[in-house]
């Protein structure tokens, strides 16, 4: 098989990121935001995923971290939308529930080139988390949810800290990501014979 991977950069008035993603990976993560909380969760996404991520962002942070978030989200979906190349063979669907503590999230996806995303729960967050809005996290899995072309579910069941139920969210992810990449057919899994 050919190695999936995919370089990005992006450079804007706001940020200036590169981005490279391995899909095959040993889950080698080097990940600079200048926002450490956001590096933990892109860390957990990568890790859990089997994923090797390197990102190195440059971003408006003196404004807040919504930028940074936001186009390292476009960049990560970009990514993997183009590590996944013409799709053959992968599995699509990934579904996974995660605890932390005492929370819990389930998230399910479908690389089915079809994005769209369905954020659930989202009100147990705190409405700020390590320092900024929780809200950026839905802008994030927007992001990569369009970039990548994926249908995505991410629902918060239950839980009490905003840390741990994003945490398990970007576990999740990263678990999803890996069932749903993961090549064990021989055909492009679609009755109709593409994905859109």
């Amino acid at each position: 098989m050919t190695q999936r991977t995919a370089t990005i950069t992006r450079d804007t008035s706001e940020t200036k990121i590169s981005l490279t993603l391995t899909l095959d990976g040993t889950s080698n993560v080097d990940v600079k935001t200048g926002w450490g909380f956001a590096d933990h969760m892109l860390t957990l996404i990568a890790f859990w995923g089997g994923f090797d991520l390197h990102v190195h962002c440059d971003g408006d942070l003196h404004v807040d971290a919504h930028h940074t978030l936001e186009d390292i989200g476009i960049c990560l979906g970009n990514a993997l939308r183009e590590a996944l190349g013409d799709r053959k063979g992968i599995n699509r669907i990934g579904m996974v529930k995660v605890p932390m503590d005492e929370s819990i999230s389930e998230v399910n996806i479908d690389i089915s080139g079809r994005p769209y995303l369905v954020y659930r729960g989202d009100e147990l967050l705190p409405p700020v988390i390590a320092g900024d809005e929780s809200d950026l996290w839905r802008e994030f899995f927007k992001s990569v949810s369009y970039g990548a072309r994926i249908n995505m579910h991410i629902s918060y069941l239950y839980g009490k800290n905003g840390h741990h139920l994003l945490e398990s969210a970007c576990k999740g992810l990263g678990l999803a990501l890996r069932m749903a990449a993961s090549c064990d057919r021989n055909q492009l899994l679609s009755t109709k014979g593409s994905l859109d």
